[in-house]
């Protein structure tokens, strides 16, 4: 059924009035949030909450966003079940709200891995649209003629429906013949009550909305994937959400949905030719042959570029009887050893927490985790492949001459 209405700053709308329906047992709502490493914002890794906005804040986007406030319409209304007597001083025989105002825990789990994390939500606003029995003026029924919003204000209060405190009006509010809309911020779980100046034979709520806040776990320390949990509410008197003694809901459970989406980033780039490595001494060759000594060190640093979010392990696979050493051989059957260390960019760290810097890789075996502390796009870290002391001696002796290889693989594991 259509209604049309008049908003009181003279814009004219068009809204559906929904009636309400057999009772649900059980009402639910899905909240959604994602965690997308952002390149242009890397010190930002925090999750968005993607959840579709409806009620208070889909009208007044400014006002929520000010305040890191989300509006959800919530499939449960309430009806009274007596008379709202005028001038009643008990709280409980009145409209009265009082939500769950304190933050609740809650678990999130890893479909696949298992792993929790905690969210944490509040409600912190409280909204609808009441309908009367009868049209405002009707249940005055005394005074001058006045507008629509002039009667409701006789009826209840001013023209908002001004919460009592410690409640706050937030605004921007519609009024028909014989109903309003109302948005209240409310504040923890204290009770926020009006008193009717008239008899009130029936009120209902409609269109019934909540605010909430949220605040979700460090992304960055979970793994990419999806995570579920949810958080139960109780509805009606004495409950949770507990509208007082006269105003019954049509569903006794509110339960939340929570849906986390984790996207992590791993993404390692060499170079240009950064896949063919040549083991050197300091300076080149010539340098050491022409002096006729013997080269201290033969090695070489490759770089390499490394975007990351998520934490992650590091393993090298080569031709190696295990540990630290990887074989080069040569085709007639003469070899010596290399070994691989890992140095990775400030903003990672290692198991104990601090730098990686020259970290040995092991064959087979994976090191790590390693923890970034924000979102690093393509940032430079390296592999130092060098031959130890004794391969050396081994390598340079009179009468050996030739070229040894080998391949080394480096496997990085995001830990999904």
């Amino acid at each position: 059924m259509k209604r049309s209405i008049r908003s009181l700053g003279g814009l004219t709308v068009l809204l559906l009035l929904s009636l309400a329906g057999e009772p649900v047992s059980g009402a639910t709502m899905d909240i959604r949030a994602v965690f997308r490493p952002d390149p242009a914002n890397p010190m930002h890794n925090e999750f968005i909450n993607m959840t579709p906005v409806t009620g208070h804040c889909a009208n007044q986007p400014a006002f929520c966003k000010e305040r890191e406030l989300f509006s959800l319409l919530t499939p449960i209304g309430f009806r009274s079940v007596g008379a709202i007597e005028a001038g009643h001083n008990d709280p409980r025989r009145a409209p009265m709200f009082r939500v769950p105002g304190d933050w609740r825990r809650l678990s999130v789990r890893h479909a696949d891995t298992q792993e929790e994390a905690e969210v944490e939500v509040r409600i912190v606003s409280i909204g609808g649209r009441y309908i009367l029995s009868d049209t405002a003026e009707n249940l005055v029924g005394e005074g001058e003629p006045t507008t629509w919003p002039g009667w409701h204000i006789r009826l209840l209060g001013d023209w908002t429906w001004a919460p009592p405190s410690p409640c706050r009006s937030t605004g921007g509010m519609y009024a028909w013949p014989d109903a309003r809309t109302f948005f209240w911020l409310t504040s923890g779980t204290s009770v926020c009550a009006a008193r009717a100046n008239y008899r009130i034979p029936g009120f209902t709520y409609e269109q019934v909305q909540i605010g909430y806040e949220l605040r979700t776990p460090n992304p960055l320390k979970m793994s990419s994937g999806q995570y579920y949990g949810d958080l139960t509410y109780t509805v009606g008197p004495g409950m949770d959400f507990d509208m007082g003694d006269i105003m019954q809901p049509d569903d006794s459970v509110l339960t939340l949905n929570f849906n986390l989406d984790v996207e992590h980033t791993l993404k390692v780039d060499l170079p240009p030719g950064g896949n063919k490595v040549a083991l050197e001494p300091e300076g080149g060759w010539n340098r050491w042959i022409e002096s006729g000594r013997q080269p201290t060190r033969i090695y070489r640093d490759q770089l390499f570029y490394i975007s990351a979010t998520s934490r992650f392990s590091v393993m090298m696979q080569c031709d190696s009887l295990g540990g630290t050493r990887c074989y080069l051989r040569s085709e007639n059957g003469d070899s010596t050893q290399v070994e691989t260390r890992l140095s990775l960019p400030v903003g990672i760290t290692g198991p104990g927490g601090g730098a990686v810097n020259q970290t040995p890789l092991l064959n087979n075996v994976w090191v790590g985790p390693f923890q970034p502390g924000h979102y690093l796009d393509r940032k430079p870290g390296s592999l130092r492949f060098e031959m130890p002391r004794d391969a050396i001696d081994f390598l340079i002796r009179p009468g050996f001459s030739g070229t040894l290889r080998g391949n080394i693989t480096i496997i990085w594991d995001s830990e999904v």
